[in-house]
């Protein structure tokens, strides 16, 4: 069982103090915050061998290869992947679509072929197919929502056709938080030929994630939102689906021959996808922030904070001046105060030391399907507590009379 109070211990950041008030860190889907052991790992890479990665012939230069490359295995093993070679290290996981929008998309795409989107969709996993079906003439469409914002296999079924190729959706959406079916949507997409494309951000940090069970296509994931440092992006990939997808940036490190006629010889992946200096502090946090989660145990984890999601929505569920837009989801729980602006709220909670997201979230077609442009967010991690709730809560009763609370 999951000992929190002895796993709070490990976070600097929850010593924190906001106008006077202990730290409620309830941000936790934009990022999270990092444990002593990552900070250390980090630290020891910049004061005791801080050397380039795949470049150098001498010790230091050696122990960066290796840690580096032990980090690609770790991730592997974490998201149970096949081969490390399987992982292409980016600079976040919108990078890492990108990679697939630009790289596998444009490639493979072709006039009039359809890409399925979902209204749930971050910014990171629509704006480049946007971009990708402008440039080769393909058609968005958008799988329905039932009444509740989920996404269902017969919804999927629906919306596919003849003329369908890749369906981009996330694993759980960054807003409504519901868990979308995806071994059965890759089990009937590859029927018909489809790759599907998971953004895993914000189910990767939070429960097992096994990608040869769910069968998926591509994933991509950040390390800053699982207790690593920011910058750091991962890709996993098929191997001949990575094999078939081209580099969209080139240099140093992705070749391994180039001639003054042109032609280039790309290395075999994934270093033909990292080119240039890598972030290797980075991905050295990366596996330190993996051994961490793995320690506590990510069944642990995702146990956990389904009870503490449970508690606060059942508290919420009880308040008259509070609408709950995803009761029964696992993700971030999306609310607003009634007759007060999101970003209002937002300022009343910071008031208290209380952390939460306000406005689109970078998910600005969910208008299409909410009755309302923006919406509060409070997205819960392992470290938060019961005893945080209960004071979270008690902001929220305050919301109605949103000035005298804020100004008293």
């Amino acid at each position: 069982m999951l000992d929190v109070e002895q796993v709070r211990k490990d976070f600097p950041m929850l010593s924190v103090s906001m106008h006077d008030h202990p730290l409620i860190y309830l941000d936790n889907g934009a990022t999270t915050l990092k444990p002593q052991s990552v900070i250390q790992a980090i630290c020891e890479y910049l004061s005791s061998y801080s050397a380039n990665a795949h470049r150098g012939d001498y010790d230091l230069s050696h122990r960066v290869d290796e840690t580096f490359e032990n980090v690609r295995q770790k991730v592997a093993n974490f998201i149970h992947a096949p081969k490390k070679e399987n992982i292409v290290f980016t600079y976040g996981a919108s990078d890492s679509l990108n990679l697939v929008a630009y790289g596998y998309g444009l490639t493979h795409l072709q006039e009039d072929d359809e890409i399925i989107l979902s209204f749930q969709e971050h910014a990171s996993n629509t704006l480049p197919w946007f971009d990708v079906s402008r440039q080769k003439g393909c058609r968005i469409q958008y799988v329905t929502l039932d009444q509740d914002g989920q996404i269902t296999l017969e919804h999927i079924k629906e919306t596919i056709n003849e003329h369908t190729k890749i369906i981009a959706i996330s694993h759980i959406s960054n807003v409504l938080g519901y868990l979308n079916p995806i071994k059965e949507i890759c089990q009937y997409a590859h029927q018909k030929g489809i790759i599907v494309v998971v953004d895993g951000a914000q189910s990767v940090p939070h429960m097992p994630v096994d990608v040869e069970e769910l069968d998926c296509d591509f994933l991509a994931f950040s390390a800053h939102k699982m207790c690593g440092p920011t910058g750091v992006g991962i890709l996993y990939g098929k191997l001949n689906l990575l094999e078939e997808t081209s580099p969209t940036r080139l240099g140093g490190g992705s070749n391994s021959r180039y001639y003054k006629d042109g032609q280039v010889t790309l290395k075999k992946v994934p270093a033909k996808f990292e080119a240039g200096t890598p972030n290797i502090e980075g991905v050295i946090g990366l596996g330190s922030a993996i051994d961490y989660l793995t320690q506590l145990s990510m069944k642990e984890i995702h146990e956990y904070e389904l009870s503490l999601r449970r508690y606060a929505v059942d508290q919420l569920l009880q308040l008259d001046n509070v609408i709950v837009y995803n009761p029964d989801a696992q993700g971030p729980i999306a609310f607003n105060i009634k007759g007060v602006f999101s970003q209002d709220a937002a300022s009343l909670f910071n008031t208290y030391g209380i952390a939460i997201r306000a406005g689109h979230h970078c998910a600005k077609l969910l208008d299409n399907y909410l009755e309302t442009n923006t919406t509060c967010r409070a997205s819960l991690y392992f470290y938060n507590t019961r005893e945080e709730i209960d004071q979270f809560i008690e902001i929220c009763k305050k919301g109605d009379d949103f000035l005298d609370a804020f100004f008293g």
